[in-house]
């Protein structure tokens, strides 16, 4: 006599006989966390950005205007939009310019420990706390740090002085300058950018490198018309890290550097500080258009063909 079935055993044969059904058992709850909770509280935050704050009682009005983003173009916010683009654009060439002989390395020549040893020399600094490595980072390049105890030993902190003393990247020091704010930031984001690349070298054949040697080009031929556009979806996916986190990271503004504001630091100003939440609101919109029309460009430009 046979056994009736389980419940467990009816629900496994519908499963296997409706694929489709066992697909939305899996998706559905991350889907509906997704759309609810992620995006739901994001486009809650920028319907924010359509109201204004009343000038004589200081509260929100909840009438739909585009005042709010007019204040967006006065000169003081334009300055703060540009500072951080720029800062987001030296920090990712300048990623790309550390990262890429460092992935291309562990992609051709690291085997076995020695790949284990890179990983782990790559992600070690993530397992610290943020705040720690940002706090470390700023007793180093202060004028008591170890960078200025170095260069005194060597009779050479009067090149440092020189450097602090040129406008817009100097300061008082390292640690309140906008080069010490760029140092901090690739020192972050570095990982983010190197793990896509090593990913990305990783699938370039050596064969082709080596038929491109066989049919006369130079390395840098090589280097331009084989290693490159084949390495280019890695590139592009460490750079939406760096560039992104950048972008809206105010953390590291508030501790290393001068007070110019970052778009970040804005937000958190604008939010907690003066109680502007259309303006913050606002604000966010800048970075998230910045990344659609920096990703789009990226398509035009065949970056994810490949991926």
């Amino acid at each position: 006599m046979t056994a009736a079935p389980t419940f467990a055993g009816r629900l496994s044969d519908t499963l296997w006989r409706r694929p489709g059904l066992l697909l939305a058992c899996l998706l559905g709850p991350p889907a509906l966390w997704l759309g609810i909770v992620y995006l739901g509280s994001l486009f809650a935050l920028l319907a924010q950005s359509f109201f204004a704050i009343d000038e004589f009682s200081g509260t929100v009005t909840y009438e739909p205007t585009l005042k709010t983003y007019g204040e967006l173009l006065v000169p003081a916010h334009v300055d703060i939009f540009v500072r951080t683009i720029i800062m987001a654009v030296l920090v990712t060439l300048a990623s790309i310019a550390i990262a890429f002989p460092i992935a291309w390395y562990a992609a051709r020549y690291a085997k076995g420990r020695w790949k284990a040893v890179f990983y782990l020399g790559v992600t070690l600094p993530l397992w610290s706390s943020y705040l720690v490595k940002v706090y470390a980072w700023k007793l180093l390049l202060a004028d008591e740090g170890i960078i200025g105890w170095v260069l005194n030993g060597l009779s050479l902190h009067w090149v440092l002085d020189a450097y602090l003393a040129l406008p817009v990247v100097g300061g008082n020091s390292l640690s309140f300058s906008h080069t010490g704010t760029f140092l901090v930031f690739v020192y972050a984001w570095l990982p983010f950018m190197i793990l896509p690349m090593q990913a990305a070298l990783e699938r370039v054949p050596p064969s082709l490198v080596e038929a491109a040697g066989d049919l006369g080009a130079s390395p840098r031929q090589a280097f331009w018309t084989v290693i490159w556009p084949l390495a280019l979806p890695g590139v592009v996916a460490g750079s939406i890290f760096t560039f992104s986190l950048t972008l809206g990271d105010y953390i590291i503004p508030q501790i290393i550097g001068n007070s110019a504001r970052f778009i970040g630091s804005a937000v958190y100003d604008y939010q907690l500080k003066a109680s502007n939440g259309p303006l913050a609101a606002a604000f966010i919109t800048v970075p998230i258009v910045v990344m659609i029309g920096y990703l789009w460009l990226a398509k035009r430009k065949g970056a994810f063909d490949a991926v």
